[in-house]
């Protein structure tokens, strides 16, 4: 039977503002969840526990950062509850006390009573009344998440509870009417469109279900039995084959959650009318790009600082899953049959798994079974990683669910003991770094280009200088030669004119020197002699003017020399420094290459260092096969030990029946001794004693219903296949017995495959259409009636002509607990939309419709049950789009009986039709033949009069979308 067993969901909220400024260039490992007792306040206590490889299951997101510092921050699973309002049900209940939860809110403490005098108290972390609202439920617990997945850190958000206490309401509701009742997904994704930037971060989501054990995704639904992927490296999970979409905006999203709602599977129960069969997950992936310390930056300063290029780029990346788990059922009360048995063991089962490891985290165990289910492996980082998670478990007030609601809070309060270490994932962004550098080399490399371009023009520039420099210099050389020359040549000129101007004054001198001799006689002749000598000293002097003049002349030509000198060595230099810029290029572009090849050898270490660790992982899977061949030896023998028990099983089963033989052989003489005993009384007496013979009448009578239970047993035991062998016997007695077996047999579940193996169910469909016994007909479609629960027994039923057979029976007899049986048979039958055309073919739905006139109220209800599951069908069909046309039940007048039985008196039959009413309104193919008989008033009553409040909503909703309806109302 299904138990609250499993969790629901782990939340993990942020201490606010605790998050945003550490581990910036840090990268956190996962420390495994540990826990610990409650303290004092009712909360447990942090204790770390050393690094373990079973526990670690998040990647390394910045391993390649030298500065990276292990700090990883420990957060407790924070844990609220909430109570469902009272619904019709809750408040026709005639328990001792209406409610059996006490909340205290402002206290945080949570009372369940056992009794009316005794009660338990609970503390969580919050403690929802039925009157508390989508936004504060919201802000509690999932607000501080959603808060911590924007800054980088993985979250989950889950709800866990039982079936019909509001989980779906809770996470998923759309509030297309009233924006008021919202849930958690829509308020999550609004909240983390409003803080990112659609130009530099990016959301996208994948939205999917777990349905008998098998992924399927929502969005779409041709993808099924998605495989889940590990890395062996980090432990990451992930998986590969769902789909992955971009969000825009809020309305898109919303019409992508309202995709994959009608393609999640849903089903009728007793404890709720759309009761989810199939754990829903919304995985939302962010991707947020920052500029150093830009966490707590909005979206336009990150723009900004984008701008400016002047720090490093990183990437936060960080994962939210939003879980609404399918609810926990008790199959006695949720009246789960057939296919919805088989989707309840495996809710139960994934639940039972996930409430395994919670409790191996809470008693902090050194093995957690997270590879039970494929729900435990997907949630791996929710509970004892790095993910912060809350949750939130929902219960319902009224006693008659204490054992269900009891389980709930047990699971809340182990699952506040486990203890999460939240990790900032992240790291570089490498891409838009080697964007940037590829950028800014093409920049340099044009640059530099450029500057070369320009070096070479200078350079041929003063080459061509650096020529007519040299001409120019060739030409004032030979112009200076010339000069030279010719200045020579004047002083050569001047020279000799000197040499002759002193001969001349030499003769001159030995002239005067004659005239002094000859002063006495040339004294006559002394003033002519004065005038000579005068003029002789002027001309001197005009030759030493004339010297002067050349020589400085010629002080001007070697300045000018001296100019041309300083000007070719200013060239020269000029020259060398640009020969001196040519060689400091060709070392900085060796510095460059350089560097270049120690960060090649930096990076051959790091991939070195990967390589040790997968050997080092190698190794470990290694030992772990050795482990594994190891169990497997240990199971072989186990294996042989069983076989050596069926054999001795198998002994005893035969000793058994000869003991039933024994037993029928003594019931046989006790009976001929009893006609014997009557016999000789009569003989003695005369005539038999009026009150004698009414003892010995009840004697006979109790032995006779002593004896049958008796035998039926013995039937049991002495094995399947004789008894079903029994079954065609020509004693009325022994077939009627075995048949009960049978019967008995089929009531459970694990029998019944054995049954139809031994060829049970064909001997079954034999005896109803051979046999004239009325015992015989009703227990043996009672028979059918438990093995039609089976979607497999179902298609042999039909195939053998078993709806055909169950048709006729309905036909010949007037037996009321016959009629039950054959009318549940074929009830179970419409439950499968496969058999739907065979059934109207077989004369099944005919026959059911029939047998109403019995006026029987428990044939009455098994007809209403098999209408509610053939017209469940049929608009499941429709929704999803594989089934059109006019309901199959109309042509056997089934709305009209419908509308006859709506006011009767039995309030689970009156749930039925009502059920069966709405389902074929939601076909539009439907329409005119409500609109024609009249059905429309019988909706329109059934919207605000029935009991169920899920039904008047389905009523609602059905009245709205249909155009034909309203105008019909309106008339």
């Amino acid at each position: 039977m299904a138990s609250n067993s499993g969790p629901k969901s782990l939340n993990r909220s942020q201490n606010n503002g605790s998050s945003n400024n550490n581990s910036n260039n840090s990268d956190k490992q996962v420390i495994h969840s540990t826990s610990s007792s409650k303290n004092s306040s009712g909360h447990p206590p942090v204790r770390s526990k050393p690094n373990s490889a079973k526990r670690s299951v998040t990647p390394n997101s910045r391993a390649a950062n030298p500065n990276n510092n292990d700090d990883s921050e420990p957060a407790r699973v924070r844990v609220a509850v909430r109570v469902r309002p009272r619904d019709a049900e809750d408040l026709n209940s005639e328990a001792d006390y209406a409610d059996c939860v006490e909340l205290q809110p402002e206290l945080k403490r949570l009372k369940l009573r056992k009794n009316n005098w005794n009660a338990d108290s609970y503390k969580f972390d919050e403690v929802f009344t039925d009157s508390a609202s989508q936004r504060r439920v919201y802000e509690v617990v999932a607000k501080p998440v959603v808060e911590s997945v924007i800054n980088g850190y993985n979250g989950t958000i889950m709800a866990y509870g039982q079936t019909g206490t509001g989980k779906t309401y809770t996470m998923g509701r759309l509030g297309k009417h009233d924006p008021s009742e919202r849930g958690i997904m829509v308020r999550s994704l609004e909240d983390i469109l409003a803080n990112t930037s659609p130009t530099l971060d990016t959301v996208e989501i994948s939205y999917l279900q777990l349905y008998l054990e098998s992924i399927q995704d929502l969005l779409a639904p041709e993808k099924n039995n998605i495989p889940i992927a590990e890395d062996p490296k980090t432990g990451e999970v992930s998986l590969p084959g769902a789909a992955v979409v971009k969000i825009r905006d809020l309305d898109q999203f919303k019409q992508l959650v309202q995709i994959g709602e009608s393609n999640r599977h849903a089903a009728n129960t007793k404890m709720n009318t759309e009761s989810s069969r199939s754990h829903a997950i919304l995985m939302v992936y962010i991707q947020r790009s920052s500029l150093g310390k830009a966490d707590t930056d909005s979206p336009r300063d990150r723009d900004s600082k984008r701008n400016t290029g002047n720090t490093m780029n990183t990437l936060h990346k960080s994962k939210l899953l939003i879980v609404d788990l399918a609810g926990s059922e008790r199959i006695a009360k949720s009246g789960a049959e057939g296919h919805m048995l088989e989707e309840t063991k495996f809710i139960n089962l994934s639940l039972t798994s996930l409430g395994k490891c919670i409790n191996a985290l809470a008693e902090n165990s050194s093995h957690i079974p997270t590879r039970d289910s494929k729900l435990t492996r997907m949630l791996r980082d929710s509970f004892g990683g790095s993910a912060r998670t809350s949750l939130i478990i929902t219960i319902g007030p009224s006693a008659r669910h204490h054992a269900e609601t009891s389980s709930t809070i047990m699971f809340g309060q182990r699952a506040m003991k486990v203890v999460n270490m939240l990790k900032l994932k992240e790291e570089f962004d490498y891409e838009s770094l080697c964007r940037k550098l590829e950028n800014q080399v093409d920049y340099l490399i044009a640059e530099n280009e450029r500057q070369q371009k320009m070096r070479e023009d200078d350079k041929e520039e003063i080459e061509k200088k650096l020529v007519e420099y040299r001409n120019s210099f060739a030409e004032v050389e030979n112009s200076l030669d010339a000069r030279c020359q010719l200045f020579e040549n004047e002083n050569k000129h001047l020279v000799s004119e000197n040499q002759r101007l002193l001969d001349e004054l030499k003769l001159q001198k030995d002239r005067n020197d004659v005239m002094h001799d000859q002063v006495a006689r040339l004294e006559m002749s002394l003033k002519q002699s004065k005038q000579n000598q005068l003029e002789g000293s002027s001309y001197q002097k005009m030759l030493v003017d004339t010297t002067q003049m050349y020589e400085k002349k010629i002080a001007e030509l070697m300045e000018q020399i001296e100019d041309e000198h300083s000007q070719i060595e200013r060239a020269q230099d000029q020259l060398a420094k640009v020969k001196q810029m040519l060689s400091d290029h060709q070392k900085s572009k060796e510095l460059q290459g350089k560097q270049e090849i120690d960060d090649l050898k930096e990076k051959l270490q790091k991939m070195c260092q990967v390589h040790d660790k997968t050997v080092n992982d190698f190794q470990s899977l290694k030992t772990e096969n050795v482990e594994l061949l190891s169990e497997k030896a240990m199971l072989s023998e186990d294996l042989q030990k069983l076989n050596q028990k069926l054999s001795v099983e198998e002994k005893q089963r035969k000793h058994m029946e000869d003991e039933f033989y024994k037993l029928k052989k003594m019931v046989a003489e006790r009976g001929n001794d009893n006609e014997d005993k009557s016999s000789i009384m009569k003989e003695n007496n005369g005539k038999v004693h009026p009150g004698y013979g009414n003892s010995l009448s009840l004697s006979r009578s109790f032995q006779q219903r002593e004896a049958i239970p008796r035998v039926s047993k013995i039937f049991e035991e002495v094995g399947l296949e004789k008894t079903i062998a029994m079954l065609k016997s020509q004693d009325l007695d022994v077939q009627i017995h075995a048949v009960k077996a049978v019967a008995n047999l089929a009531a459970e579940d694990s029998n019944q495959e054995k049954i139809v193996e031994e060829g049970g169910l064909d001997a079954l469909l034999m005896l109803l259409g051979s046999s004239d016994n009325t015992t015989i007909h009703r227990v043996a479609s009672g028979a059918i009636a438990n093995l039609a629960m089976s979607e497999k027994n179902q298609g042999l039923i039909m195939s053998k002509g078993g709806a055909h057979l169950l048709a006729n029976i309905a036909s010949k007899t007037d037996d009321a607990q016959t009629l039950r049986m054959v009318a549940g048979a074929i009830a179970n039958l419409c439950g499968n939309q496969k058999l739907h055309a065979s059934l109207k073919e077989d004369g099944a739905i005919k026959a059911l419709l029939g047998m109403g006139g019995s006026g029987n109220s428990d044939v009455i209800a098994q007809i209403a049950r098999g209408m509610a599951n053939f017209a469940k069908c049929e608009s499941r069909g429709t929704v999803q789009g594989y089934r059109k046309g006019r309901s199959l039940l109309f042509e056997d007048g089934a709305l009209a009986w419908l509308i006859d039985n709506c006011a009767i008196n039995s309030s689970s039959t009156r749930r039925h039709i009502e059920l069966a009413l709405c389902h074929l309104a939601q076909n539009d193919d439907n329409a005119p033949d409500f609109v024609s008989s009249g059905s429309v008033k019988e909706l329109v009553r059934i919207s605000s009069e029935s009991t169920r409040e899920d039904i008047r909503n389905l009523a609602k909703k059905t009245l709205k979308l249909n155009p034909m309806f309203q105008s019909e109302m309106v008339c």
